[in-house]
């Protein structure tokens, strides 16, 4: 006899824990598992702007998910809608068929995606910082601009295309900043006699007042001061006013002729979690401490699209949307699911943050490990030191340690893949944020037999 249904929707770091600490906790016939994800492997979403500078390989820190999860039924697509009275999600295949899938119980996971605003020209020439795909595009996209500008005796445009902005002064803006800022310097030096450096200008936008303010003023400042002293130009308090191909017009007046515009200005919820009708705070799933969603029978959300109870904090506030959080929630999920299938009482999520880690490349990094404040080559050991940690299989960890290791001996060769070298490379294409149903649609089918 099989077990109840428990499905998982999503494939990042708060899904693949949920869905491995089940392998661990449950027999084959207490329950079936299965996850849905349009990849087959967990992205480590931190190490992203190493896969655009190409100091990591993108298999590195896209570990299989079949070496990870042997038990679980993985189904190649993603969850377009939820009916949670007919217990049936929509869920869209990577060929586009849409298929039905019933559960029992529902651990949403479906993460975030870029959070963007109504600036004219910004859906059409942004580039974003979330996917695989994207950051291997990025790399494309920057090594061309170098190989465009040598080749032109157009200054104009020459200026134009080595003049490089980035919106958004979290961990993921200034990371990329701080990395690519790096290949494209490296690249001038060694292949492009004919490039001015003078002439590759970087530049890292924030509305906020202050860089990474979660690490605190002091680290903040040290993060400021590595990334002016490599010539990294920032500007606080100022956003983007309108966007071309050609240009970029800030909102404090300043006009920034570039071909460039990388968009990293925080996230939102996944627009799956409207189709369920459920009590949302900032976009996010409001929850119980142990994940239920209130009024919805057997549907759990965690990570990134979830708004879990901080008790840790003890503010009233909500888990911020981390790593650290998203993973460790995942762990507890399939404790409270266990709890559940045995009739046992749940446990409230807790969990005080360990710290943060920001890599800006070479030797210069900020960590706050346990609330200590570390800068340089010692915070650069605490990244990549939890960086290895955190990803998920041996394998992944010793292709990442080999390849920080061939990058510091040998260097890059700064060749393009050619990938979607056509394509604008918009954060529509990448992450499909257009392919939800409403509540409305999602009902009409799944209760109609379509």
């Amino acid at each position: 006899m099989q077990g109840p249904n428990i499905v998982i929707v999503g494939a990042g770091f708060a899904g693949v824990e949920a869905a491995r600490s089940l392998e661990r906790t449950l027999t084959p016939g207490d329950a079936r598992v299965t996850l849905i994800s349009p990849t087959d492997y967990q992205l480590y979403l931190p190490l992203l702007p190493h896969v655009a500078a190409g100091v990591v390989t993108p298999q590195s820190v896209a570990p299989s998910l079949r070496r990870i999860l042997p038990r679980t039924a993985l189904v190649p697509g993603g969850v377009i809608g939820v009916d949670p009275e007919a217990k049936v999600c929509v869920v869209r295949k990577i060929t586009g068929d849409l298929v039905d899938l019933r559960y029992d119980y529902l651990v949403l996971t479906p993460g975030s995606v870029t959070r963007t605003f109504d600036i004219p020209g910004l859906a059409e020439e942004a580039r974003g910082m979330k996917t695989l795909a994207q950051a291997v595009y990025l790399r494309d996209h920057v090594i061309a601009q170098l190989d465009l500008a040598a080749a032109t005796s157009d200054y104009d445009e020459q200026a134009a295309r080595l003049q490089f902005v980035v919106v958004g002064g979290g961990y993921a803006g200034t990371e990329t900043a701080a990395c690519l800022q790096r290949l494209t310097t490296a690249a001038a030096r060694r292949y492009h006699p004919r490039i001015d450096p003078g002439l590759i200008k970087w530049h890292l936008i924030d509305v906020a007042p202050k860089l990474l303010p979660e690490l605190g003023d002091k680290l903040g400042e040290s993060a400021l001061r590595m990334l002016g002293e490599r010539g990294v130009r920032i500007s606080l308090g100022t956003s983007v006013a309108s966007v071309t191909k050609d240009a970029i017009t800030l909102t404090d007046g300043r006009v920034l002729p570039s071909r460039t515009l990388v968009w990293t200005a925080g996230v939102a919820a996944s627009p799956l979690v409207d189709s369920l009708g459920a009590e949302t705070v900032r976009g996010r799933l409001v929850t119980e401490p142990d994940f239920r969603v209130p009024g919805v029978d057997g549907v759990f959300a965690l990570g990134d699209a979830a708004a879990v109870p901080d008790l840790a904090k003890g503010d009233g506030s909500a888990c911020p949307p981390t790593a650290q959080h998203a993973a460790r929630q995942g762990r507890h999920a399939a404790k409270v699911l266990a709890a559940k299938l045995r009739g046992e009482p749940t446990l409230p999520y807790r969990h005080k943050d360990l710290g943060l880690v920001v890599d800006l490349g070479g030797h210069d990094a900020v960590s706050k490990p346990l609330g200590i404040g570390l800068k340089g080559a010692p915070a650069q050991l605490v990244a990549r030191g939890y960086h290895l940690y955190a990803l998920r299989t041996g394998a992944a960890r010793f292709r990442t340690g080999a390849n920080w290791l061939l990058n510091a001996v040998a260097g890059d060769d700064f060749v393009r893949t050619g990938f979607l070298a056509d394509r604008k490379g918009t954060l529509r294409d990448f992450e499909r944020t257009d392919v939800y149903l409403s509540r409305a649609e999602v009902a009409a089918r799944t209760r109609t037999g379509v």
